[in-house]
């Protein structure tokens, strides 16, 4: 018997679903419960049908069976990233319906207000390519249909008697203490703060495994609120929020599906791929996790309490977000992309290291962490669209990349408007435009290139640590208003304090380093200083 039905699930508005309160706790369980919808709950869902098979990683179980074994009646083919893919043995029972009916009465119940997407396709095994089903006849057809003309959902509102829930604006079914008061909460939230302790609980595991105790023979508690992760009086009162993403994991996925000559040696293909971004993402998790807490350990770095000034919310898969003292968003961005192209170096598809590109939103603690999200959303696409004019519409190697922002108070417009008022300057010694921001830039060092990571953090170490400008602030603030006004105001102020050079980009032209500004393409000139001074109080090296 040859007749199955390929399913594919999707959840839709999981940005809003996840980042739409400002509480931590309700982010951090909102993607919990994400993953349960794809992932712990389909597979239980399935089991209760009968005779399924759900293949394990950890054995490497990567061999379908359903084509081989009559008895089975579903398998899982992969999930990750959001998605899910299913195989069900086309029958009378029909197999898919029941599935579809029990998992969509299990995410109304147990996740109300996440929003899922499920669609099925008949097919031939003997006649039909898996990889074609799932790509044209489900993601590109009745997946973007369903999308693009979803059905109405009108959430049932209050009366004038109810009371609103202080993050979802319905109706309030229940009360909990919440920033040291009583709160009304609707169901969602509910549900939510029921799955705190087990996202908490997944996290240690990956955070503290086989490590030692520190202090008075306990372990450092992961934070549930933006105050932990390191805030202090007078000190630092700012967070950063991280978004990264790997770049055209979609098409690799594609490509490495296509590649194959049969059903059987595809979904092999799928599982081993999706398995190994994910191990590759778990274990750079748990290595940024290793440098934070060595930074702790080492007393490099003071924490409240005894919280850990980082909290991942999203991870697992090419896709990760978390929170962090806002001094170390920099370095623990810069660390994940490094520890995710070293652990995805061997790959099954043969093709290298994957690459992924961050954008790092450092804003003040209490800032409304959705806009928060949004920012740091939008400047990883920044990193993207940079990286993607750099390699020529990616014709070159593709390369990790990061881009940033620091919101001393509110924001207004996109990241695009807020750079053309802020960092756009007229110089009269320039017959171009001029950019005091020099970023996206490289993670990675890279010949012949001096927008890197490597060369930037050198510039900021010297302006901290080097004898011409250690201690001296007012000396570094006065550079940075120099930088405005051009290349000879620079050179100027180089000659008043008998500086022989600015500090020096590794592979930079060394007029860089005596005018402070370089010409990037035909059109625009860039100050290389400028980002520079401004990321000073907000970097702190995970390494000496």
């Amino acid at each position: 018997m040859s007749k199955y039905i390929a399913t594919v699930i999707d959840t839709t508005g999981i940005q809003k679903y996840i980042f739409g309160s400002n509480r931590l706790k309700e982010n951090v369980a909102g993607s919990y419960l994400v993953k349960l919808a794809t992932d712990d709950w389909v597979k239980e869902c399935l089991t209760d049908l009968g005779n399924v098979y759900i293949p394990d990683r950890n054995l490497n179980q990567a061999e379908p069976r359903i084509n081989e074994d009559t008895e089975i009646i579903a398998e899982l083919i992969y999930s990750g990233g959001g998605n899910t893919f299913l195989l069900f043995r086309d029958t009378e029972e029909n197999y898919a319906r029941k599935f579809t009916e029990a998992w969509s009465k299990k995410i109304l119940f147990e996740a109300p207000g996440l929003n899922v997407e499920i669609v099925h396709q008949p097919f031939d095994w003997d006649q039909s390519l898996l990889q074609n089903v799932i790509e044209n006849d489900l993601i590109k057809g009745k997946l973007e249909i369903q999308k693009r003309n979803p059905r109405p959902s009108a959430p049932l509102l209050g009366l004038g008697v109810t009371v609103s829930c202080i993050s979802t604006g319905l109706v309030a079914v229940d009360t909990r203490k919440i920033d040291g008061t009583i709160r009304p909460i609707s169901r969602e939230v509910v549900k939510k703060l029921d799955k705190v302790d087990d996202a908490n609980e997944e996290l240690r595991k990956i955070l503290f495994d086989d490590r030692k105790p520190r202090k008075c023979n306990e372990q450092y508690d992961i934070p549930l609120d933006v105050d932990d992760l390191g805030r202090s009086e007078n000190e630092s009162s700012y967070i950063a929020v991280v978004h990264i993403d790997g770049n055209r994991m979609g098409k690799r996925f594609e490509s490495y599906g296509k590649s194959q000559s049969d059903n059987r040696e595809f979904i092999m293909a799928m599982r081993k791929l999706s398995w190994g971004v994910s191990e590759a993402s778990r274990k750079a998790l748990e290595a940024v996790g290793r440098a934070v807490i060595k930074l702790v350990d080492e007393d490099k770095f003071e924490i409240k309490d005894n919280y850990l000034p980082f909290r991942p919310i999203v991870y697992g898969g090419d896709d990760m977000t978390f929170v962090c003292d806002g001094r170390l968003g920099l370095s623990l961005a810069v660390k994940f992309l490094e520890k995710f192209e070293e652990f995805t170096q061997e790959l099954p598809d043969g093709k290298g290291k994957a690459t992924a590109c961050a954008g790092i939103a450092i804003v003040k603690t209490h800032y409304p962490f959705s806009r928060a999200y949004a920012l740091s959303e939008s400047l990883c696409s920044q990193g993207k669209q940079w990286m993607k004019k750099e390699t020529d519409d990616y014709k070159k190697s593709l390369f990790s990349a990061l881009d940033w922002h620091i919101a001393a108070s509110g924001l207004l417009g996109s990241i695009g408007e807020i750079r053309d008022r802020e960092y756009r300057v007229q110089i009269p010694d320039l017959d171009k435009a001029a950019s005091l921001t020099m970023r996206p830039m490289r993670s990675h060092p890279c010949p012949n290139q001096w927008r890197t990571w490597a060369g930037f953090s050198q510039v900021v170490n010297d302006f901290k640590t080097h004898q011409e400008w250690k201690d001296r602030r007012n000396k570094v603030m006065a550079l940075r208003e120099v930088l405005r006004q051009g290349k000879k105001a620079t050179e100027q102020f180089r000659q008043a304090y008998s500086l022989e050079s600015l500090p020096t980009f590794p592979e930079a032209n060394s007029s860089l380093a005596k005018e402070g500004w370089f010409p990037y393409g035909e059109n625009i000139e860039i100050c290389g200083y400028f980002d520079a001074i401004e990321a000073m109080d907000f970097y702190t090296p995970l390494e000496e």
